[in-house]
């Protein structure tokens, strides 16, 4: 019996397609050895020699340098149980594990019985090597090599090969959408196309099977579906570590980003290690194919080094140096100039394929990250050999709603209870810092002036606490009011108060003391409802309940935005109109009367549109018709003009009120104003003027120094600036 530090083997897994490790299946191997990193260096240096290994430099016990000893020793060990067994060649790679004592070790398999076997028998041999009796380690490699030769031999290995255009699309972000809309171009193009993605397996934009499969088994039942001539995979992180990939090859790879996600699993602790998992799909790309890259992220872009295929990146900067060296190595690159989606190849003229307006998915320029997603899913189409124009079709017909793309960027009008008039609903599956900023970025570009942000905050459990941490502090910077919304068939492992309490810390970082929490995603967005003012936009990070916010959404009068329905309320969150340009026509006219003939045929194509109420009102106020403008700023300002043109409408009708006699009006109207922007220079003035009006010469004087003094910074005003409030004490 061995009376040496036991060595425990926490896991032998098959990899049944390209992986980590190797470009064909293979067996992943975790053993855990503390009895190597504290043993003596003489023991390990005896251990090598037997093992056949000419310099073996052990270094001190628990050092960093024993760790990389006992790597190479239990590689060794792998390689003399195969040969024992009969296998003189054997790809052994090693890696750290997750602990100083754990070594990760991986080889290819032909046949997967005895592959299994001889992963089982390293817990056992290295145990032996370590052991006392001279009898013990003289029999550890053989005992397991007779285990391994023992052994049923099992499955064979056989990796899918496709028989039709392929693409895999991975990355943190973006990857369903990019999916999604390279399936969406490929039935544009007439092909029968298929994809797998995480809510199912897909054929002709109908869900035939429902569940996760953006792992290997996605791919067999994409390749399995009857007739099929494009296969689209979504290839997620958890697969490619649990299964490996579930083919051999593909045509065209992309990688749309890589970003803090689900560390701390699977033995992947960094960002770095991260990357390095997503770079399989591209590994196994045809020569004759193309790896399509983010060039605006430097870890995406680095994979170009190790392809076969050629590079095609994409970026949303013209100028990106990553598009010129894509370029210089014959391959190709896809960005936006001049505001439109342009494609780039060597010696050529860029090829403007169409406007990013007229992308819908790009929500009129506002998702910066779906604009990403367009480019990547145009440089995978035209990669995979659909022609142009069903490509530029795809990008202007796909949309961001519930049948094109569901859970992502979902846009909806919902009427508020009460005629409170209504407020934008944004429903996404963001699950981490750039998901949510994202989202975040087109609550904020949905938002008209005046307006606030609610978010319904809610994550996995499976994220680090840091992770969840800067979750919180990202919504408390940017959102005016946030709710926890919980997953709970999302928890993975945490407890639901554990969570919350790790998105508080982040929110009390940034000041945020208290927030609402509520169990499920469905009744956090029902209580932001109840608390949304008119205009506001309710952003609510879905997961597992997209569907029943959907229903209820729907069953409540909400709409979902249309194309340009999204426009016009990018536009108003300038505090434009979409008629902009026709008003900055209207008030180029030289001619009053002219001003209020265009003025009038503007409001006859919308006659309830406020901003167009006042517009007419001001025309009417420059020809000096001041009785019509006031009750034309009256039916404005009561029809929910919004700022900056309420301001404006109140000022004027002040002035209005003045010009006709009406100075109470006039001083209430600007009394009102004063005390919401207490340091207008424009407010002071029209109310100072009216004040003169009534007889109030020192009062108007003494207000208007004080708004002077407030907005001076020059150093002689600081000379005088106790004297000149004395003055003004004085006046009053």
């Amino acid at each position: 019996m061995s009376t040496a530090p036991r060595v425990t083997v926490t896991e032998v897994r098959v990899l049944e397609g390209p992986n980590l490790y190797f470009s064909r299946p293979a067996i992943k191997i975790i053993v855990v050895c503390p009895g190597y990193l504290s043993v003596d260096e003489g023991t390990l240096r005896a251990i090598g020699e037997r093992l056949g290994m000419r310099v073996l430099r052990p270094g001190a016990p628990e050092s960093e340098q024993r760790q990389r000893a006992v790597m190479r020793l239990v590689a060794q060990v792998v390689h003399r149980i195969a040969a024992g067994s009969g296998t003189t060649r054997l790809g052994v790679r090693v890696r750290t594990g997750a602990s100083r004592d754990e070594v990760v070790a991986a080889f290819p398999w032909r046949w997967q019985g005895r592959g299994l076997a001889l992963g089982k028998s390293l817990g056992p041999a290295l145990t032996d090597l370590l052991d006392a009796d001279e009898s013990v380690r003289e029999g550890a490699l053989g005992a397991a090599a007779t285990a391994v030769t023992g052994a049923a031999p099992g499955v064979h290995y056989t990796m899918t090969k496709p028989k039709i255009p392929v693409a895999s699309v991975t990355g943190t972000n973006g990857k369903t959408t990019t999916t999604r809309l390279l399936g969406h171009m490929g039935m544009t193009a007439g092909l029968v196309t298929a994809w797998s993605a995480t809510d199912g397996v897909v054929v002709q934009a109908e869900l035939v099977t429902q569940g996760d499969y953006s792992g290997p088994a996605g791919g067999r039942r994409v390749l399995a579906t009857p007739g099929v001539q494009l296969g689209i995979l979504e290839t997620a992180r958890g697969g490619l570590l649990r299964t490996g990939m579930g083919i051999s090859v593909n045509d065209v790879s992309v990688v749309t980003n890589v970003s803090a996600d689900h560390l701390g699993e699977h033995g992947i602790e960094t960002v770095d290690q991260l990357a390095e998992v997503k770079a399989i799909v591209t590994k196994i790309t045809r020569p004759t194919g193309w790896v399509v890259l983010n060039g605006d992220d430097p870890r995406v872009w680095a994979m170009r080094l190790g392809i076969k295929a050629r590079p095609w990146v994409f970026s949303l900067d013209p100028d990106s140096p990553a598009l010129r060296e894509s370029l210089g190595l014959g391959g190709r690159g896809a960005t936006v100039l001049d505001g439109d989606v342009v494609v780039l190849a060597p010696h050529a003229e860029p090829d403007h394929l169409t406007p990013i307006l007229d992308v819908p998915m790009t929500l009129s320029g506002l998702s910066e990250h779906n604009i990403a997603n367009a480019l990547a899913a145009t440089a995978a189409a035209l990669g995979l050999g659909l022609p142009r124009e069903a490509v530029v079709q795809g990008l202007r017909t796909f949309a961001p709603d519930p049948r094109h793309n569901p859970g992502r960027m979902n846009a909806y009008t919902l009427p508020l209870p009460g005629g409170g008039g209504g407020a934008t609903v944004i429903i996404d599956f963001a699950h981490n810092e750039a998901g949510l900023e994202g989202l975040l970025r087109v609550a904020e570009g949905l938002r008209p002036p005046g307006s606030a942000v609610h978010l319904g905050l809610g994550s996995g459990g499976d994220r680090t606490d840091e992770i969840l941490h800067r979750l919180g502090e990202l919504a408390g910077r940017r959102a005016d009011r946030v709710s926890v919304v919980h997953k709970a068939s999302y928890l993975r492992g945490r407890e639901m108060a554990d969570l919350e309490a790790q998105l508080v810390i982040g929110l009390a970082r940034v000041g945020f003391a208290e927030v609402d929490s509520y169990p499920t995603e469905l009744e956090g967005l029902q209580a932001l409802v109840a608390q949304a003012g008119e205009g506001d936009v309710l952003a609510v990070m879905v997961h597992a309940d997209r569907v029943l916010l959907d229903g209820w959404l729907r069953a409540n009068g909400a709409s979902v935005d249309s194309p340009a329905d999204i426009r016009r309320k990018v536009i108003a969150s300038r505090g434009e109109h979409e008629a902009e340009a026709a008003i900055a026509r209207l008030w180029a006219e030289p001619d009053a009367q002219d001003r209020v003939a265009a003025a009038q045929l503007l409001l006859d194509l919308g006659p309830d549109d406020p901003r167009l109420i006042f517009e007419l009102a001001s025309a009417h106020d420059g020809a000096g018709d001041q009785q019509q403008a006031i009750a034309l700023y009256d039916k404005a300002l009561g029809g929910g003009l919004r700022e900056p043109h309420r301001h404006r409408a109140l000022l004027q009708q002040a002035a209005g009120y003045r010009k006709t006699g009406d100075l109470t009006s006039a001083r209430d109207i600007l009394d009102a104003l004063g005390g919401e922007r207490p340091g207008s220079a424009a407010v002071a003035a029209f109310r100072a003027l009216t004040m003169l009006d009534q007889g109030e010469a020192p009062a108007a004087v003494a207000d208007l120094i004080t708004v002077l003094l407030s907005r001076s910074g020059d150093a002689d005003d600081e000379a005088y600036r106790a004297v000149l409030h004395g003055q003004v004490a004085e006046l009053g």
